[in-house]
C-alpha cells in the first residue's frame, strides 16, 4: 500500500517527518472504508437475498434463525476476516502496528464467533420446542444450553486474553488453577443448579406448564421457564416467583401433574347433618321417595330384604328394636350416592363414595368423594357447587337438616320464643 500513498505524498509535498504517520492514517482509513462496504454488502445479501428466500420456504427453524440474528452476525465475521487479511497489507510500515492490530482484530474475531455460538444455541433451544412441543416440556434443554454458554463465554475469554496479551494459554489456566476456590464461590450456583437440572429432567420431576406448590417460597402456580439457575412460577394471582433449581432438589414440592394426567379431579366435600334429625321413615314417606327415579331401585330392594328379614322374626319383632327399618340418614346417603354415580361430570372411572366421619360436635359429617371430569380450575369449581347446591336443597325431602351452630338471628329468634314462654 505504501508504494500507492508515496506518489501522493510527494505531490503535496510533505515534510520527510510526517509522512509515516500520514501513510498508517491513509491506510487505516481505506482499510475502514473496505470494511464498511463489505459490511453493507453484507446487510444487503442478508436484506434481499437470504431474507426473502427465508420467507418463501416452508420450514421453520429459518425464521428462528434470522430472528435471533444469526445470518447477520454472521455477515460480521466475514467482515472481520476481511479486515484481518488484508491489514498486513495495508499497514506496513509499522511492525508493533502490524503485530498490535492483528492481536486485537483476532480477539474481536473471538467475541463475535462466541456471540454468534450463543445466538446459535438459542435459537437450537427455541428450534427444539417448536419442532417437539410435548417433548421440550419433559425435557428441557436450557440449562444445558445455559451451561454450554458459560463454558463457551469462560474458554473464549481465555483465548481473548491470551490473543491480546501474546501468551500462551497454558499460563493462564495455570492461574486459574490457584483461583478454583474462588472460582467454585463465584459459580457455585451455577453449579449446583446444573447438577439439579440433571436429576429434575432425569426423574421427569417437573416440566414446563406444570402446576407446582412450594409455600416455603411462595409459589402456587403453573412453571414457565426452567433455566441453569432457577424455575419461574406463575402465581394463580398472576405474580412471578423466582425458585433456585436446587432448592426443588433439596426441599419438598407438590407437582399437581398426577390431577391432570389422569382420568378425574379429586373432589372431597363434607356436609354436617344436624343428628336430631335422624330417624325412621314411614312407609307412606318410603312410598314419596321410592318415585324418585334415583331411589327407585334402591328403596325396591332394600324394602323386600327388609320385609323378608322382619318376617322371619315373627313374633319376636314385635318390640321397636328387633325390626329393621330405613333411616332417612341411610336413606339420604344412598340418594346422594346415586345421584353422584348418575352426574355426567363425575367419573364413572374413577373412585365414587359417600360415607360418614366421626361424629363430633358439629354433628354428622357426611363426606363425598368423587372426581370431575373436567380439570379446569373455574370449571371444577362449579361442579362441586351445583352438587353441593342440590344436596343441601333436597335434604328437607328426607327430614333431615344441616347443623349450624346458632348465631344472629337464630339468637335473636330463640330470645324472641323464650320472652313469649315465659309471659
Amino acid at each position: 500500500m505504501e508504494h500507492y500513498i508515496t506518489p501522493i505524498l510527494d505531490l503535496v509535498n510533505l515534510p520527510d517527518t510526517w509522512r509515516p504517520a500520514i501513510s498508517i492514517l491513509v491506510s487505516l482509513a481505506v482499510l475502514v472504508l473496505l470494511a464498511l462496504l463489505v459490511r453493507l454488502a453484507g446487510k444487503l445479501v442478508n436484506t434481499f437475498i437470504v431474507a426473502k428466500a427465508i420467507r418463501r420456504s416452508r420450514t421453520k427453524w429459518d425464521d428462528i434463525l434470522m430472528d435471533h440474528g444469526i445470518f447477520s452476525r454472521a455477515a460480521g465475521i466475514v467482515t472481520v476476516l476481511v479486515l484481518m487479511t488484508l491489514y498486513p497489507v495495508f499497514i506496513t510500515e509499522s511492525h508493533v502496528l502490524v503485530s498490535l492490530g492483528s492481536r486485537i482484530l483476532l480477539a474481536w474475531l473471538i467475541l463475535l464467533v462466541m456471540r454468534l455460538v450463543a445466538r446459535l444455541l438459542d435459537a437450537t433451544n427455541e428450534i427444539y420446542k417448536e419442532a417437539s412441543p410435548e417433548i421440550a416440556k419433559r425435557k428441557p434443554v436450557k440449562g444445558y444450553l445455559q451451561m454450554v454458554k458459560i463454558f463457551l463465554y469462560i474458554v473464549g475469554g481465555i483465548l481473548v486474553i491470551t490473543g491480546i496479551l501474546n501468551v500462551s494459554p497454558v499460563g493462564i489456566l495455570s492461574g486459574f488453577g490457584a483461583m478454583s476456590a474462588v472460582l467454585m464461590l463465584v459459580f457455585k450456583d451455577s453449579i449446583m443448579g446444573f447438577v439439579a437440572s440433571l436429576q429434575l429432567t432425569g426423574n421427569d420431576l417437573v416440566r414446563i406448564g406444570d402446576w407446582i406448590e412450594m409455600p416455603k417460597y411462595g409459589a402456587d402456580g403453573g412453571v414457565i421457564d426452567i433455566t441453569l439457575q432457577t424455575i419461574q412460577v406463575r402465581n394463580w394471582d398472576m405474580t412471578i416467583t423466582s425458585i433456585p433449581i436446587y432448592a426443588l432438589i433439596s426441599d419438598s414440592f407438590k407437582n399437581w401433574r398426577g390431577m391432570s394426567e389422569a382420568g378425574g379431579r379429586r373432589a372431597r366435600r363434607t356436609v354436617y347433618l344436624d343428628m336430631k334429625a335422624v330417624r325412621f321413615l314411614r312407609d307412606e314417606e318410603l312410598d314419596t321417595l321410592q318415585k324418585l327415579p334415583l331411589l327407585a331401585e334402591y328403596l325396591a330392594a332394600k324394602r323386600a330384604e327388609i320385609s323378608e328379614h322382619n318376617a322371619r322374626l315373627g313374633t319376636a319383632g314385635d318390640d321397636i328394636v328387633s325390626p329393621r327399618h330405613l333411616t332417612n340418614l341411610g336413606t339420604f346417603r344412598a340418594y346422594v350416592l346415586a345421584y353422584l354415580r348418575a352426574h355426567p361430570m363425575v367419573s364413572k372411572e374413577l373412585t365414587c363414595m359417600v360415607r360418614y366421619l366421626e361424629t363430633t360436635a358439629k354433628g354428622i359429617p357426611m363426606e363425598l368423594y368423587f372426581f370431575t371430569t373436567d380439570k379446569a380450575w373455574v370449571n371444577y369449581e362449579a361442579i362441586q357447587s351445583d352438587i353441593i347446591d342440590h344436596i343441601l336443597s333436597v335434604m328437607g325431602a328426607f327430614g333431615l337438616r344441616v347443623f349450624q351452630d346458632l348465631s344472629g338471628a337464630d339468637l335473636t329468634q330463640r330470645n324472641t320464643f323464650e320472652s313469649a314462654e315465659s309471659r
